[in-house]
């Protein structure tokens, strides 16, 4: 009987062993949510959503189009049919995905249908993917916001999910890289990260994003 009431009383403790397993396993497979948004310049998109707390990682790549594992070069020369985009990888117990679509809308000219900023052309449209029903029902929401907020039209479309395609090593954290570039045509020898600052203010991202949003610009000094 005294071995019995022992074998019952291991069983009891592996069971609880197992289930607490399995709902830590479950906590943490649902503690990371993906994001997947196209800004215009995928860099700038990236350095934007990394200072959010609560994000854990974003991801420069493509997304959209028809041709598998793009280069950089493929997609900006057009005919892809990608767009830049970056996917946002978070924590949603530390920030939701309603604070980052209105966060998104925000940082970006969701006016403009032909790119976004001083680039251009298909790959450089605004645009958001969404993952399944809950994402899309999301986005809608914040969209139909930003619009009433802004009180114009917004274009950028909310599109179904699309296999991501990082971009080339390269262009990961650009916009705090120490690696210096031969040639730019922001400067000789500079610094990615200098090269980034150089560029995102030739290109009047901050001034157009400021000029539409004021205040609530969520990435403008």
């Amino acid at each position: 009987m005294k071995h019995l009431s022992t074998l019952k009383s291991l069983t009891l403790a592996c069971l609880i062993a197992l289930g607490l397993f399995a709902q830590s396993t479950s906590a943490r497979a649902a503690g990371t949510e993906t994001l997947t948004v196209a800004g215009g310049c995928f860099w700038c998109v990236e350095s934007d959503f990394e200072s959010v707390p609560g994000v854990k990682e974003a991801v420069s790549g493509f997304a959209g189009g028809t041709t598998a594992n793009p280069t950089y070069k493929q997609v900006t020369a057009g005919g892809t049919g990608h767009y830049e985009v970056v996917q946002i990888e978070y924590d949603p117990g530390k920030v939701s995905r309603d604070a980052l679509l209105n966060m998104f809308f925000r940082s970006i000219d969701p006016t403009d249908a032909g790119g976004q900023f001083c680039d251009r052309g298909p790959s450089y449209r605004s645009a958001i993917f969404a993952n399944n029903a809950g994402d899309r029902a999301a986005a809608e929401k914040a969209k139909a916001e930003a619009q009433a907020a802004l009180g114009q039209q917004i274009v950028t479309p909310i599109l179904d999910a699309a296999k991501f395609y990082p971009a080339e090593d390269y262009h990961q954290d650009y916009y705090k890289s120490s690696d210096r570039l031969a040639f730019t045509s922001v400067g000789l020898g500079v610094k990615k990260s200098t090269a980034y600052k150089r560029y995102r203010k030739g290109c009047g991202r901050d001034a157009r994003v400021k000029q539409l949003w004021g205040a609530a610009a969520p990435f403008v000094n």
